[in-house]
């Protein structure tokens, strides 16, 4: 075999036509060698002489696509020092493009003897682990061009690939949880009649399942256990994981950006798969452990703040060269629109303490290719001063957890909760305005893939989460949500049809902030985890979307909606834990990449719930796991009510202001009409004391369309109709007067109390003047025409 010297750049694995070129970074590394594996199980060892700059590099002339390989590192195996090199363990490339394979967490996958965390183990990890893949990085993308919405037009639509594929009835058994599943038409035709404009996909990067869940007969569903930051999921591909994944996830990226849907992807640059002092070697850890990890003062333990066992070094050169060069490459060479940060608050702790002018923000900031793209924060992280809501610099979104937070506050009836109620409907200004940041800096939700799902906030006080296997103790305990008067799945009516009126609630709420709004995956039709609000470990039919109709059709909110589909079962737990629902400190994750794997399918699900969560057939659901009519009907009429509220905001500017109200006439015009006013539900403007009294839980709101203060894309004046937001968060009926000289003839468009009414063309028509009694906990929204 023929080997040239190669070159330093681009790390990773190469292809270029007639040969691949080879570069890895390992500044303690004493020598490395490059791992060809063959398909006998024997492998070719080559290695890598050439170094520079600490980059070991090789040029093979004839290595092709479809190649596994991976290195094996020498060098000190000194863990009071921080090293932990072992040639015995083939290690992942951190720059693999594609990764295949899994782990089977045999004892040979860590650095150590199991019960002897001091010894050293040098069984080989090969036969064990998964392997690095070589790449052909071409690809047909045609006349693709990135949607690139402006944030003020966002819709976001969080999703997991397998969940929300996994269980859709008119997808081929062969694609469903798979990348060629979202580019599916029934996929793309309930996103687009929906309104949504971003796909924003849990994490899709390589992950593993940890040891301890793989043990008790679960997974890391979610996929927050990162191993490889350029290699789409292997397990999420239907074509095959040598390669393949990466074809068919960008087919998957084309076919969204047809429909003029952007993919955003949940990233997780805050830690690795390989957990703490007594985790698994299968990468980072040897290949360069003191240049990869933020390593305690003694060097033998790691710091850890995500929850998970390790944070990566974010003050090293080479961790943000990772980082930002993953980022880049998701961008340039996998055409994705933008970014989540999963715990990102940890990417700005060079040292201890969260810095907002960290070395990580400076490097995005001036990236010409990464600054350009939608930047979204989770704003916290589980280490001291990690709740940093509202502290990102600017190009920055966050996900406004005081946004969630307050909401659910407000319509389970909580006291003295009116004033920062107005500050959230209106774009958060009191958190973002100060740095010069607009009411788009703030990613409103109720719920989101971590805790209740949109029906259990509203069915259940107390977590429910048995099934994890964890005697309940995972998981937020102070989920702010109410039950409406039965725990769980209930047969009385009042308490049904006071549920349904409450996710309405919530929906309107969220859709008629200034902000950019986010759904989670299947609360458009009330799906639930039966009570389980962490449900990061659940694999199957309680965390997938159960689909209750037979089709997918478009088309905006008064087409058939039952012919959607989604299943029947929040907060995210980033302040107060992580998302990973602990961690035994040894038993790191492997993976589960398809069938022959073990992992969940449609034909095994319903025995893996009767495993994991005791039973399949639950009060609510027939016998065979389907819902009955009257459980069809509500998720129809939900909706058909969610697709309503996308398509008003879409359609009314005044919704989506990309400047925060003054409180004062728009310059320049004859409207004597403030952008915004507060009133009582007797119709008298809100004065201090109205705003901090305890039992206030109701309040109207103005919004002139005709005092919208920024322009158009060509500078053009925009004009909109105008709206009276009227909230009654108290449990009884309450009267409200329309407000006077506010316009003279409105008409409801919203009523979360009577839906059916306003869909059917007969909803409220009132006057100034007028008193429309509102139903205890309900909402209605009256429109005057510009």
């Amino acid at each position: 075999m023929q080997v040239w010297p190669g070159q330093t750049y681009p790390l990773g694995a190469t292809y270029d036509g007639a040969g691949t070129n080879f570069a890895v970074y390992s500044e303690t590394a004493e020598r490395v060698e490059l791992s060809l594996l063959h398909d006998d199980g024997s492998e070719t060892a080559v290695e890598l002489r050439e170094t520079d700059a600490f980059v070991r590099h090789a040029y093979l002339p004839g290595i092709m696509p479809g190649q596994r390989y991976g290195f094996r590192v020498h060098g000190r195996y000194e863990p009071e020092r921080g090293d932990r090199h072992n040639s015995a363990k083939l290690l992942l490339d951190p720059y693999a493009k594609a990764v295949s394979g899994s782990i089977d967490w045999d004892e040979a996958v860590y650095g150590y003897h199991f019960g002897k965390p001091d010894s050293r183990n040098d069984l080989d990890s090969a036969p064990h682990t998964m392997s690095s893949v070589v790449i052909n990085p071409y690809f047909d993308w045609g006349d693709d061009r990135p949607p690139r919405t402006d944030y003020h037009e966002t819709v976001l639509y969080e999703a997991h690939v397998k969940g929300l594929t996994m269980l859709h009835p008119d997808l081929p058994d062969d694609l469903r949880g798979s990348y060629a599943a979202l580019a599916h038409p029934a996929v793309i035709d309930h996103l687009t009649g929906l309104g949504v404009t971003a796909l924003e996909l849990m994490p899709v990067h390589q992950f593993v399942h940890d040891h301890r869940l793989v043990d008790a007969g679960l997974a890391n569903y979610w996929g927050y256990n990162t191993i490889g930051f350029f290699s789409p999921h292997n397990a999420y591909a239907s074509w095959g994981d040598r390669g393949q994944q990466v074809l068919e996830f960008k087919s998957a990226v084309r076919a969204l950006h047809e429909a003029g849907i952007e993919v955003i992807l949940d990233v997780v640059y805050n830690h690795t798969a390989e957990g703490n002092h007594l985790g698994p070697t299968l990468s980072f850890r040897g290949l360069d452990n003191v240049s990869y990890y933020r390593l305690a003062d003694d060097p033998r333990y790691y710091t850890d703040t995500t929850g998970t066992g390790n944070s990566l070094l974010m003050r090293s050169p080479h961790v943000l060269q990772l980082i930002m060069d993953s980022l880049r490459y998701w961008v340039q060479d996998m055409r994705v629109d933008g970014f989540r940060f999963d715990l990102a608050a940890t990417l700005a702790r060079q040292f201890h303490e969260v810095d907002r002018l960290s070395s990580f923000f400076d490097l995005v900031q001036q990236d010409p290719v990464v600054s350009q793209v939608k930047l979204i924060a989770e704003p916290w992280d589980v280490g001291e001063g990690g709740y940093q809501v509202g502290n990102f610099p600017p190009l920055w979104t966050e996900w406004n957890g005081k946004f969630r937070d307050t909401v659910r506050d407000l319509w389970r009836g909580e006291p003295r909760t009116l004033a920062e109620f107005g500050s959230r409907l209106t774009g958060s200004s009191d958190l973002y305005q100060g740095d010069g940041r607009r009411p788009l800096a703030s990613v409103n939700f109720v719920t989101c893939h971590d805790g209740f799902t949109l029906r259990d906030l509203v069915s259940y006080d107390n977590k429910h989460n048995e099934a994890n296997g964890e005697d309940n103790q995972d998981g937020e305990s102070f989920n702010r949500s109410w039950n409406c008067g039965a725990e769980g799945p209930a047969d009385d009516p009042a308490v049904r049809e006071l549920r349904a009126r409450q996710m309405r609630n919530f929906i309107a709420t969220l859709l008629l902030s200034q902000g950019v709004p986010m759904l989670s995956h299947g609360d458009e039709f009330g799906r639930t985890q039966r009570g389980n609000n962490n449900a990061y470990c659940q694999d199957n039919e309680l965390a997938w979307v159960r689909w209750p109709g037979t089709g997918a059709t478009a088309g905006r909110g008064g087409e058939d909606a039952g012919e959607q589909a989604a299943g029947r079962g929040g907060q995210d737990t980033g302040e107060r834990a992580a998302e990973r629902g602990g961690q035994d400190p040894r038993e790191q994750a492997g993976e589960q990449t398809g069938k022959e794997t073990g992992e969940v399918t449609s034909e095994t699900a319903e025995e893996t719930v009767e495993e994991t969560a005791g039973k399949t057939v639950e009060e609510g659901f027939d016998e065979d796991g389907r819902e009955p009519a009257a459980v069809r009907d509500e998720d129809r009429e939900l909706l058909a009510f969610v697709r309503q509220m996308v398509w008003l905001r879409r359609d009314h500017p005044v919704f989506r202001r990309r400047r925060f109200f003054h409180g004062r006439p728009m310059e320049g015009t004859h409207d004597e009409l403030s952008d915004i006013a507060w009133f009582t539900a007797e119709g008298e403007e809100m004065q201090q004391r109205d705003w901090q009294a305890a039992h206030a839980k109701s309040l109207t709101v103005f919004l002139n369309g005709s005092a919208i203060t920024e322009p158009g894309p060509r500078g053009e004046r925009i004009t909109d109709d105008s709206f009276l937001l009227m909230f009654n968060a108290h449990a009884d009926d309450r009267d409200f007067t329309v407000p006077v000289d506010h316009g003279r003839q409105w008409q409801a468009v919203v009523d979360t109390a009577h839906p059916d009414a306003v869909a059917d063309g007969g909803g409220i028509k009132a006057q100034a003047g007028d008193r429309i009694t509102l139903l205890g906990r309900s909402m209605l929204v009256l429109q005057r025409p510009a």
